[in-house]
């Protein structure tokens, strides 16, 4: 998901903007549980043999746990909670994911984690701006600081697809904005609708 291509023009202040950012809430919080799975099945796979490799994964791992626990409490914060059918299907993807990076290759998980930390990352940029629409201003900075992490994972594993011999010849997603830039956008994204 693109900050820059969301159309936010449809949305005014008010309860558009707080069932979008609830239903984004969901999709992220099941999502949450897809990375976790696939990352845990990817931190022990019988590919990735380096300690230190290992340990990097399973901290990303737990920093989409946390994500998780904490749009929970943004969801019961919003009156709301996830959607069970959403987080059944995302389980599932996950765990088919975490199986496949058990016994795939090294390359294939790692170019996997990139693509989808680069989309997480506008997800949460998205759901930034939903909240100042929905009048939600609490949930704002911290919502902005996971878009933040999931740059830091991006870059993991962006350096760790461009290791590979193989990687001049596999093209890659695209490179987000600098980290900093994610605070910034928000900030000029907050004074032109003010």
């Amino acid at each position: 998901m693109e900050v820059d291509k969301f159309s936010f023009h449809k949305f005014g202040k008010g309860s558009d903007a707080k069932a979008a950012l609830i239903k984004l809430l969901q999709d992220a919080h099941a999502g949450e549980k897809a990375a976790a799975n696939a990352f845990f099945g990817h931190a022990h796979s019988l590919f990735v043999r380096d300690e230190s490799e290992m340990l990097e994964i399973l901290k990303i791992y737990k920093d989409e746990l946390h994500h998780r626990d904490r749009l929970r409490e943004f969801l019961h914060q919003l009156n709301s909670k996830p959607r069970m059918t959403r987080e059944i299907q995302m389980w599932l993807v996950g765990a088919f994911v975490a199986v496949l990076s058990f016994f795939g290759t090294w390359l294939i998980p790692m170019y996997g984690a990139g693509r989808l930390e680069r989309a997480n990352i506008g997800e949460y940029e998205v759901a930034a701006r939903l909240a100042f629409f929905s009048g939600e201003l609490s949930i704002i900075d911290e919502l902005l600081h996971f878009a933040e992490i999931e740059w830091d994972h991006e870059l993991y594993f962006r350096k760790k697809v461009k290791s590979h011999y193989l990687s001049k010849w596999i093209p890659l997603w695209g490179e987000p904005k600098a980290r900093g830039e994610i605070r910034n956008s928000y900030r000029n994204f907050q004074i032109q609708t003010d």
